[in-house]
């Protein structure tokens, strides 16, 4: 199973993405969180782990990925960037990071000024997502970047299902409701998180995101995973939300595949 996590800046994604990887190895799966953010680098630290080096690495850096996408032009999408597919028991040695049975794994990150735009880790992203085999109790949770530029990469359409952050924000609200309508058009279903809740809030979110059946999760406002956050980490105790939150999402996994 394959599930995309997204939302705005600051929504809670990474904070819901490290939360459920536990959640779901505690329940036995076996874990892999992809961070697909070029920008946002505190993923590992509410997974507990030390940052690997990026995956484009492993492929020579962003030269040697950028020439591989260069020569394929000017059909740039069909640059083969992986020799062969791979699976979360088999990922390139020393460019994944794990603990507590969660594997994590850095497409890429820009790391200096003047680097260059994210294409190139982009193309990689959906590469491997595409690539990467996945059976029986396997669980690949990517964290996306802030806003719907990888629904335009063409990353949403390698996941089973795509699960949004919607928290009490204007702009987090009408992203909701785009991206419902991307989803129809690329096939694969999406559902709400309700982030940072309060009922003072059901009115103007329930009816402007797009279709409210299909909230799957509602998580309070918690000011202990607010504090947790704010030190790169997470809770020690999995609200009971993400716990039903992860039955959800297999229950859900399951009926696409029925």
């Amino acid at each position: 199973m394959k599930v995309v996590i997204c939302g705005k800046g600051g929504s809670g994604k990474s904070s819901i993405s490290a939360m459920l990887a536990h959640e779901f190895s505690d329940m036995g799966k076996n874990v892999l969180v992809v961070d697909t953010d070029e920008s946002n680098t505190g993923l590992n630290s509410l997974l507990g782990v030390v940052s690997p080096p990026d995956l484009m690495e492993y492929l020579g850096g962003r030269a040697a990925v950028t020439e591989k996408i260069m020569k394929a032009a000017p059909d740039y999408a069909s640059a083969k960037l992986l020799d062969e597919g791979i699976d979360i028991n088999s990922l390139p040695e020393g460019y994944y990071s794990e603990k507590n049975g969660v594997r994590f794994v850095s497409v890429g990150k820009i790391h200096e000024a003047g680097e260059g735009c994210a294409c190139p880790m982009g193309m990689l992203a959906r590469e491997f997502l595409a690539g990467i085999r996945t059976s029986g109790d396997d669980v690949v949770i990517v964290d996306t970047e802030a806003g719907i530029e990888h629904f335009g990469r063409g990353i949403d359409a390698e996941a089973d299902l795509v699960l949004m952050v919607v928290d009490p924000s204007f702009e987090s609200v009408r992203l909701a409701e785009k991206v419902y309508g991307m989803s129809e058009h690329s096939g694969v279903p999406v559902y709400y998180i309700l982030n940072k809740w309060e009922e003072m809030y059901s009115k103007e979110i329930r009816g402007n995101i797009g279709d409210p059946s299909r909230i799957i999760c509602v998580i309070n406002h918690s000011p202990e995973i607010i504090y947790a956050g704010l030190t790169g980490s997470i809770p020690e105790s999995v609200p009971a939300e993400i716990t039903g939150l992860a039955d959800s999402v297999l229950h859900l996994s399951g009926k696409q595949e029925e």
